[in-house]
């Protein structure tokens, strides 16, 4: 077996978080004998789900900010653990890795198209005890190379998202019911969220609308809506499946993204999605499968959901669409391909 040390920035519900148990799963099957090393444990909804894999989390008392305590704590887990291999996830856990890794080889997984200025530029300083970089989709990647100067060959592109072909399925809408619009994740700037609330205020048609997700955001949100005149309901941390069940219409209204999971997710759930034409999106979401604009324009995003909700018996025909694209380019098969593409480079690194 081989010894690897995953190390991620916190265990909250949703981000980096979300899609590790299913990651450490794939690793575990293919000879890797896998332990967590959380820095801190913020909201911690992400236990459950290592839980139920079985997978063992160790997760550090502190905070977000206490970074040199932060370094010491790692250093001494590695030192118990003496791990044969180490996995990072996100900035602060790649940077501290980077810091602290010794000889052990280094894997840095990268899924944010956004980084502060500050990571970036540490990140590029000490981007040499990176062996390999794992990128969450070709626009990712590219961004890697360009931002710390790592090589093409140095960089692989791993989705770490499997489309289930099992997912269940949104209903589709009926006739006297309000189109059921929705968007999950962190109540984040970066998110966009304001960006849609503008836009639902500009919106003429029946619809009921809600955003998923919890953080700092939130008291803004419900400004912004009530001064509106926006009717919005924000439900905290749901569990995604679901909520996504539950939608006619789902809407990305991001700044800035690599991937994004939660938007894939509800194109497997045979929903039509709306999204900014950042990261990824633009790639997954073709003629016939949902609309692209342009970020941090709520006309542009105003217009499209008229344009979707104006014939609301439509929805389904394009969210089964959505579903047969998001299973082509990320179903099972590719998952597992590009999977053991990153495991044969990870063993030769040993």
């Amino acid at each position: 077996m081989i010894r690897l040390a995953y190390v991620i920035n916190s265990v909250e519900g949703g981000g980096a978080a979300l899609p590790a148990p299913h990651v450490i799963d794939f690793l575990r099957r293919q000879g890797f004998d896998v332990t967590v090393l959380a820095l801190t444990r913020r909201d911690g909804r992400a236990l459950a789900a290592f839980e139920a894999a079985g997978i063992e989390v160790r997760v550090r008392d502190g905070g977000e900010r206490d970074h040199v305590a932060a370094l010491g704590w790692l250093r001494r887990k590695l030192r118990d653990l003496k791990p044969d291999m180490i996995w990072s996830s996100l900035s602060r856990a790649t940077i501290l890795c980077q810091l602290g890794k010794g000889r052990t080889p280094l894997v840095s997984w990268q899924h944010a198209a956004y980084l502060r200025t500050g990571n970036r530029l540490v990140m590029r300083a000490l981007a040499g005890r990176t062996a390999l970089w794992v990128a969450d989709s070709d626009q990712v990647a590219a961004l890697t190379c360009q931002r710390m100067g790592a090589t093409k060959d140095s960089v692989l592109v791993w989705p770490l998202f499997a489309a289930d072909p099992d997912a269940r399925q949104a209903m589709p809408w009926r006739t006297g019911d309000p189109v059921r619009i929705g968007s999950l994740g962190r109540l984040h700037p970066v998110k966009g969220y304001d960006v849609l609330v503008a836009a639902l205020g500009k919106v003429e048609g029946r619809f009921v609308a809600s955003i998923a997700g919890e953080g700092a955001e939130r008291g803004a949100l419900e400004e912004q809506a009530a001064a509106g005149g926006v009717t919005l309901a924000l439900p905290g941390f749901v569990e995604a499946v679901g909520y996504l069940a539950g939608l006619h219409l789902y809407v990305q209204p991001s700044q800035s993204e690599g991937l994004c999971v939660a938007a894939h997710e509800a194109m497997a759930a045979g929903l039509p999605v709306i999204a900014s034409a950042v990261g990824e999106l633009p790639n997954t979401i073709v003629a016939g499968t949902g609309l692209v604009v342009p970020p941090s324009d709520p006309g542009a995003l105003a217009a499209a959901i008229e344009a979707m909700i104006s014939d609301p018996e439509k929805l389904a025909v394009i969210g089964a669409a959505a579903r047969a694209r998001v299973l082509d380019r990320f179903g099972p098969e590719r998952y597992e391909s590009a999977g053991l593409a990153v495991v044969s480079r990870l063993k030769a690194l040993l």
